[in-house]
């Protein structure tokens, strides 16, 4: 692997590529530390303070790369982009345009590019608002504001609008950073971006939960049992990631004047985590939003039955809520495990398959083209993603059993952790195909 690092380096059009990306990820950590307009300063640091104890906050925290107790532009990282390729992925079997626009080549690509981008902003202004709004209530009991004008749409209609466009602003200048990755960097852009922010808080957290950890050789052992379990998940997710199982296919011999086709042997690469780390992001994303609606009207010590009614969700949907432990964890590690299998199913049915075989002249041996093709691919599908779902909801919990077997209370999470070496082996895949298609210039060149 090093030795193919110091290879793209050496060819200049591969090192300004690399040059490109590593100053692409300056001006996003830069953006990083704008914060946005009216903010109070004291209140910040109340919100630093705030968001330690908030796992949930914490998460954001990391993959906005610092952004959220910074209060920043980029605040809301790139995540109304995701949730919007996520939307409009969902919509494609459901639209008959959409599924039309899909199968158009390169054209129907950029329009569905263009739609995604307009569904993106209405999305970054919802979540501006409610992300502010609630991180204005965490410390809203200490009678602080975030910010010298109060944060209310209605009552400073103004003031207000600013912060939500420049938070939607700050957001989509990522997407663009990340569209310029693409076209003339390394890696897939917007992943590229995320990795960058996690991996820049990786030495705070670490350092938080060594301080907050038990000391002694009690915290010794803790910190070796943490750093093999990582090493474990690690392992395992290369494993996962890279794990497929490949179904024979046969492709039946055609003749066209006088050359023949087809007879050749190929297979299917049916991949055992197929949808990535989408279902952990989709999940996660659901499981939270009751917790934060009912943040936005509890109060601590307040009175009444809705504030009684909004503390049980609150804690019930709250990692580190009292009442919340052990069902917040079920129903994260269920609702990972059904979106792992419905996001599979979408994405294995928008390739089209079955239909693709029968018209180029394949098919698998021992099973009849057409829907008996559908059926047995299907099947092995269910099989092949169950390792996967289970997989993914285990990676979901696995900081909370992490946390209770070493002591170590550090805010990476396995999520994060799966994007870091997803993004890493997708980078260094794209690096090798470079240096492949170099030196195949390089033999036709002789």
């Amino acid at each position: 692997m090093l030795q193919a690092v110091v290879s793209a380096v050496r060819l200049p059009d591969v090192r300004q590529r690399i040059l490109f990306t590593l100053g692409m990820l300056l001006i996003f950590r830069l953006i990083a530390h704008i914060p946005v307009p009216n903010v109070d300063a004291e209140s910040l640091r109340a919100l630093q303070e705030a968001l330690q104890e908030n796992q949930l906050a914490q998460l954001l925290n990391i993959f906005a790369g610092g952004a959220l107790q910074n209060l920043s532009v980029a605040a809301m990282g790139v995540y109304p982009y995701i949730t919007a390729t996520i939307i409009m992925q969902l919509l494609q079997p459901l639209i008959p345009a959409l599924q039309e626009l899909s199968k158009e080549g390169e054209q129907g690509r950029i329009k569905l590019n263009r739609y995604q981008m307009w569904l993106t902003v209405p999305l970054a202004f919802l979540q501006a608002y409610g992300q502010t709004l609630a991180l204005e209530n965490s410390i809203g009991g200490s009678g602080q504001s975030l910010f010298r004008t109060p944060f209310d749409l209605f009552g400073n209609f103004l003031p207000t609008l600013t912060v939500l466009v420049t938070m939607v602003a700050g957001t989509m200048v990522l997407v663009w950073l990340g569209e310029q990755i693409n076209e003339r960097g390394i890696g897939q852009g917007v992943s590229v971006i995320i990795f960058a922010g996690i991996v820049t808080g990786v030495p705070q957290l670490v350092i938080q939960g060594l301080q907050i950890s038990q000391t002694g050789f009690e915290q010794t052992v803790g910190i070796i049992a943490f750093l093999l379990i990582g090493l474990l998940t690690i392992v395992g997710i290369v494993v996962i990631q890279e794990g497929q199982r490949r179904i024979p296919v046969q492709y039946a011999k055609r003749v066209r004047g006088n050359r023949v086709y087809g007879g050749q042997s190929s297979h299917i690469p049916m991949k055992v985590n197929m949808a990535g780390m989408i279902p952990l992001i989709f999940a996660q994303s659901i499981i939270i939003f009751p917790g934060i609606v009912a943040s936005w009207f509890y109060r601590p010590g307040g009175e009444g039955i809705g504030n009684a009614i909004a503390g049980f969700f609150f804690t019930t949907f709250n990692p580190s809520g009292s009442g919340g432990g052990i069902v917040y964890i079920l129903l994260l590690f269920l609702l990972v495990v059904g979106f792992t299998y419905f996001y599979t199913l979408v994405l294995f049915g928008q390739q089209d398959i079955p239909n693709m075989l029968q018209r180029n002249g394949g098919f698998i041996p021992g099973i009849r083209p057409g829907k008996r093709t559908e059926e047995y691919l299907t099947r092995m599908l269910n099989r092949v993603t169950l390792a996967g779902a289970l997989f993914l909801g285990l990676i979901a919990i696995l900081p909370f059993i992490t946390q209770s077997i070493t002591g170590v209370q550090i805010g990476l999470g396995s999520t994060a952790l799966l994007i870091v070496v997803g993004v890493a082996i997708d980078t260094m895949r794209q690096l090798e195909s470079q240096l492949v298609m170099r030196n195949y210039e390089g033999f036709l060149s002789r």
